[in-house]
């Protein structure tokens, strides 16, 4: 959701330069289930454009005619969206339209936060009622103690006895990759489409260039003896793709000193014990938390055979350890997806 409501400030941006004014969708509640849950966004344009999504699709025609009059009035209101009788959710969306407009500081704090890869919260108020006009606003709280309402004029003071909606939004997913062939390329692009942060670590050997890596934050060509690894955190995985045993064991070691929450390698199956015992050799301390970490052969059983196939199941397997979820087909829920 990070990437999303990035894209949503970075559009903002571009509106506002071009005069174009904006009013922000929020879902801050449900009754029952959707496609979406609480927290997604999408911002609407005066000029009839959109950008993020409350839904699958289906909903977004209607808020967008429903949000006219935030734009001609410049009051937030609540709206309903009962998807049990057109969409077949079961579910009713509380939808908060705002206002929508930010200042230059806020860019800054904004940019910052997530150039330091800090959290930061959201807090929507608003009232559980259909096309209820209010003091309906949100405030948005970085960890410098920085608070931004989305509008001026809808301070906290303003919002008596009033419903919230609050949520954290945890730094933008890192993948490391460790590689500079072919296949690293498709992993890059297929993660850059999940909205992560994607870097890359080449051969010194065999650098390559940004340019090589569409959609990556940074590429550089270093050893594992001698690179500075920052921000290799519970929010940070990391796929070694050398096809190099060696090489694959020295970045092993190096990792030790690092918390990522996945370590994938390429290879196959029959390396993993020697590549295991050579670790052993190397480090005899290593901790069973840090081997828990490592996956290899990297990805899901899924019969991928081509590049994309195996970044496609790499990137699921990294999905299912985050989110903390066994794998297994939906067609086998009885209950609801989402707990």
């Amino acid at each position: 959701m990070t990437y999303e409501f990035k894209e949503i400030i970075q559009q903002t941006i571009r509106n506002q330069q071009n005069n174009i004014h904006n009013v922000l969708a929020t879902v801050v509640d449900l009754d029952g289930s959707s496609y979406r849950k609480p927290g997604v966004r999408m911002l609407l344009s005066s000029d009839g454009n959109m950008i993020g999504a409350v839904s699958g699709g289906c909903v977004e025609k209607e808020v967008q005619r429903r949000a006219q009059t935030v734009f001609e009035t410049g009051v937030s209101k609540i709206i309903t969206y009962d998807g049990r009788y057109r969409l077949g959710c079961e579910g009713i969306l509380y939808i908060l339209l705002e206002p929508f407009k930010i200042s230059s500081e806020f860019i800054n704090v904004f940019t910052n936060s997530l150039e330091n890869r800090e959290s930061f919260n959201i807090q929507s108020f608003y009232k559980k009622e259909d096309e209820a006009y209010g003091n309906f606003s949100s405030i948005i709280k970085f960890q410098n103690n920085k608070n931004f309402s989305f509008f001026e004029g809808n301070e906290p003071a303003n919002f008596k006895d009033l419903q919230v909606f609050s949520q954290t939004l945890s730094p933008l997913f890192r993948l490391l990759i460790i590689g500079g062939e072919h296949d690293a390329v498709k992993l890059c692009k297929q993660a850059v489409q999940l909205g992560w942060e994607v870097d890359v670590v080449t051969s010194i050997k065999d650098p390559k260039q940004l340019s090589d890596f569409p959609g990556a934050k940074s590429v550089i060509a270093q050893t594992p003896e001698v690179i500075d690894l920052k921000n290799i955190n519970q929010d940070t995985a990391v796929v070694i793709m050398n096809h190099n045993f060696t090489y694959d064991l020295r970045w092993l070691i190096k990792l030790q000193e690092q918390n990522p929450v996945y370590i994938g390698i390429l290879g196959a199956a029959k390396r993993r014990e020697k590549l295991f015992n050579e670790l052993f050799e190397f480090s005899p301390e290593v901790s069973d938390n840090f081997l828990e970490k490592i996956h290899t052969p990297a990805g899901l059983n899924i019969g991928a055979e081509t590049p994309e196939e195996i970044a496609l199941s790499i990137l699921a397997e990294i999905l299912s350890v985050i989110r903390k979820k066994e794998v297994f087909s939906l067609k086998k829920v009885t209950g609801r997806i989402h707990s």
